[in-house]
């Protein structure tokens, strides 16, 4: 696509945008759907299904910038997806929370800590991993991405134990977050499908319609973007943690802004909080595809933007603790926070690129 006018490239990257959003919604309710009615919800299935459902733009970029050895681009987007996802709540907590409490109040759950606590775990793998030696490559794998895989399924384990109970006075759940159970959004969404008729079999196959436009749009949006990026003179490292990963987080944000305003703000957090868990365990498929070791190769803005994003999840981290109440610009003093940090982190950024 190098070879196309920059308005064609931005043209082809915003219709590949468009169709994620679309596509992406889709997935989300019928990933709902599904995992009703095949009663996933609380296996560890379900929560797989769900974690690569709402992740395939990711996946698709990651698969086609790898196989095209622009390991930048795949590592950018990854670790720039995580940062750019969790200020996905700053949006949720503005425009989608109504009354005068903060989101993190409403959904304070000692559960959710726990889900931002194995985010940081799997980031604290990638900065280590980032140290090792590139010639410590088996069966065209690596440690790092072996042990974040390994990481993520017993976290997994580990929060659906937590789901069901806690050894803490009501479970972990704080007084006067949300009333109706988490999840309860997904479970109207399945009744709503039933209502206008759609059968598992009609669920199954949107879900893998959305899921192929889906894969083919991330190629596009992949490609395209990095002609943009030569076009403009911007790094593929830039891009991809920047405009690539905002591109590829617009599902979240349709159907985060859903959950919310159902109130199932615990839900809503915590497809971020499992979103951005999952990420990390694409370096497997990096690493898989590419034959190299990925994270080695890893460039200051990586380890840079895994900061960043370790530092924004321990500011909602802290929120869910202090369930902050009072509002500023619509938002808790925990997303203005995060809001903030984001800007500045992301004028560093381009301070650490031009530096490097």
């Amino acid at each position: 696509m190098s070879g196309l006018a920059l308005p064609w490239l931005a043209l082809i990257f915003a219709g590949a945008a468009a169709a994620i959003w679309l596509a992406g919604i889709q997935l989300s309710n019928q990933t709902d759907v599904l995992s009703t009615r095949l009663h996933l919800g609380s296996a560890l299935g379900g929560l797989i299904l769900l974690a690569v459902a709402t992740n395939l733009p990711e996946i698709a970029i990651v698969a086609s910038a790898a196989l095209a050895d622009n390991i930048g681009v795949a590592v950018g987007n990854i670790l720039g997806g995580i940062a750019i996802q969790t200020v996905v709540l700053v949006v949720l907590d503005a425009f989608g929370v109504r009354g005068g409490k903060s989101l993190t109040y409403r959904a304070a759950s000692l559960v959710l800590v726990l889900e931002a606590g194995l985010v940081v775990a799997v980031l604290s793998v990638v900065v280590a991993g980032s140290q090792l030696p590139d010639n410590l490559i088996v069966l065209r794998l690596t440690p790092a991405p072996v042990l974040i895989l390994i990481l993520w399924v017993v976290g997994l384990l580990l929060l659906r134990r937590a789901g069901r109970s806690l050894p803490w006075h009501e479970s972990g759940e704080a007084p006067d977050n949300q009333e109706p159970a988490r999840g309860h959004s997904r479970h109207k969404r399945e009744q709503q499908a039933t209502k206008r008729g759609i059968s598992t079999g009609r669920s199954a196959a949107i879900f893998g319609a959305a899921a192929l436009v889906t894969l083919v749009a991330g190629v596009f949006l992949e490609r395209s973007g990095d002609a943009i990026a030569g076009h403009i003179g911007l790094s593929g490292v830039l891009f991809g943690a920047t405009v690539l990963a905002a591109a590829t987080s617009l599902p979240e944000v349709s159907t985060g802004l859903t959950s919310v305003r159902n109130g199932d703000y615990q839900l809503a957090m915590s497809d971020i909080f499992g979103g951005n868990a999952f990420l990390p365990v694409l370096f497997v498929v990096a690493t898989l595809l590419s034959g190299k070791a990925v994270l080695p190769q890893a460039q200051s803005t990586d380890i840079y933007l895994t900061a960043v994003a370790i530092l924004l999840t321990m500011v909602y981290a802290a929120g869910l603790l202090f369930r902050p109440q009072r509002r500023i610009a619509r938002m808790g003093l925990d997303s203005l926070t995060v809001l903030i940090l984001y800007v500045v982190a992301v004028a560093g950024l381009f301070a650490v690129a031009g530096a490097g």
